[in-house]
């Protein structure tokens, strides 16, 4: 009797609750369903202004509109506004980001000029084509995921069959999860201070036989915020043990990007990916001008961590008035990848900074080297990414102190020719020896 009695309180209490305080208190935030493979939902174009009360609208502002013609058609934009920075997310594409703008100007702060003009619908994507590079051809986000069965360079690996047989098989370029649609699209938006919002969308990679894997991304924003949160999950859906990679491969151009512009690291470590990188190891964190004919150089770091575990990357300009800050966990991110490549401007003038569980060498190199993690049977494995737009002097100023307090004094262990060696090093060596006999390193 008495539990029973227990339980009818508690029920008069919550009644009691939302006849003081109303609805709102019980349902404090507003939810838009943009697309839904699962509830058959689906919108040629949506307005923020239409779904939510005046008092939001003055703060957000919501839009998602389809695109037409070439080889975007049917494509779909979703931008959001928070008065300070309008995010452009590409639904058929995995949830990348396409480009970020500032508000009051109304131009690009964080993206670049790609040969790819258009958004292109994977549909029109073979991503077998030249070699394995075909992913390139869709190539010309702000932030695209590389992953998540596998990430990296074009090549052999061997798996096991549904046979129970060892077979190789031929990687493409950087993974599926880029090219993919996101099956579910949600917007949350808190109707009460401070008016969070949240875009939650749903990517699944699955097939018979191989890999079954679903990633959950959430944009977390605040009100006229130059800063934005990611928050992301991979799950393992299938029965049995299951690797997985991701790579976050953050591109920056013009109008960062220029002759002096400079990233700033907390690094532990870093090494050349090849020996063209090696001949300018001094200068990896110092960007020239656009050059005609320059061929890319990539830098694998190992950053320091602060005692809470995060590190962060800045990336500014010439004159440090403007730039970009990276935050995130070293945990579950622990290597950092720096792509230079400053061509002309009509190549694609862009350096990326690439937060992953690995480094961007073919999934079997990064097999050996025990750098492609695993999820049992049901695991999630957490992911949190922080970006900011620094939009002045003292802006950078401020991230640039940041990397010093994450460094601590600490030194980077110094590149292979001036003495010092890593773990980095060494593999890095050694992949390159493998990759001119054809084979991985032993």
């Amino acid at each position: 009797m008495l539990p029973s009695i227990h339980r009818l309180l508690r029920h008069s209490i919550v009644l009691g609750l939302f006849y003081l305080l109303g609805t709102d208190a019980i349902a404090a935030e507003k939810k838009v369903v943009v697309l839904s493979s699962s509830r058959s939902v689906f919108h040629e174009s949506l307005n923020l202004s239409d779904e939510v009360s005046s008092e939001i609208s003055k703060r957000w502002q919501m839009e998602l509109r389809t695109l037409h013609g070439g080889m975007q058609e049917g494509v779909q934009l979703l931008s959001v506004s928070n008065g300070a920075l309008r995010i452009v997310f590409v639904l058929n594409r995995g949830m990348s980001i396409l480009q970020v703008e500032d508000v009051s100007s109304g131009k690009r702060i964080f993206g670049w000029d790609s040969p790819v003009k258009e958004v292109v619908n994977p549909q029109y994507i073979d991503l077998e084509s030249r070699g394995g590079l075909g992913w390139l051809y869709g190539f010309n986000e702000w932030m695209v995921r590389c992953g998540l069965e596998f990430a990296g360079h074009p090549g052999l690996d061997v798996l096991r069959s549904n046979t129970g047989e060892s077979k190789e098989l031929d990687l493409t370029l950087h993974g599926r999860i880029g090219n993919l649609p996101a099956s579910e699209v949600e917007v949350f938006i808190d109707q009460q201070a401070p008016y969070q919002m949240r875009v939650r969308g749903v990517v699944e990679e699955r097939m018979f036989y191989g890999p079954q894997l679903r990633l959950v991304s959430e944009l977390v924003v605040l009100p006229n915020q130059r800063t934005f949160q990611l928050n992301e999950t991979i799950e393992n859906l299938s029965a049995t043990e299951q690797e997985y990679q991701i790579i976050y491969h953050t591109n920056y151009g013009k109008p960062l990007l220029e002759g002096g512009a400079k990233v700033v690291l907390a690094a532990k470590s870093v090494s050349p990916m090849n020996q063209h990188a090696a001949d300018s190891i001094g200068d990896y964190d110092s960007y020239q001008s656009p050059k005609l004919g320059f061929t890319e150089q990539v830098y694998l770091v190992e950053p320091w961590q602060d005692e809470k575990g995060n590190t962060a990357a800045v990336l500014h300009n010439r004159d440090k008035s403007q730039g970009a800050m990276m935050s995130w966990s070293v945990g579950t991110l622990p290597y950092l990848t720096i792509w230079k490549n400053t061509a002309d401007l009509a190549d694609g003038y862009v350096t990326g900074i690439e937060p992953g569980s690995g480094y961007p060498f073919n999934r079997r190199i990064e097999r050996h080297f025990d750098r492609v993690p695993k999820l049992k049977a049901g695991e999630v494995r957490k992911f949190s990414l922080t970006y900011e737009s620094l939009a002045d002097s003292n802006a950078v100023q401020t991230a640039l102190d940041r990397v010093e307090k994450i460094r601590a004094g600490r030194e980077t262990n110094p590149p292979a020719r001036a003495g010092g060696c890593t773990s980095v090093q060494r593999s890095s060596r050694s992949t390159r020896r493998a990759a001119r006999k054809g084979a991985p390193p032993g």
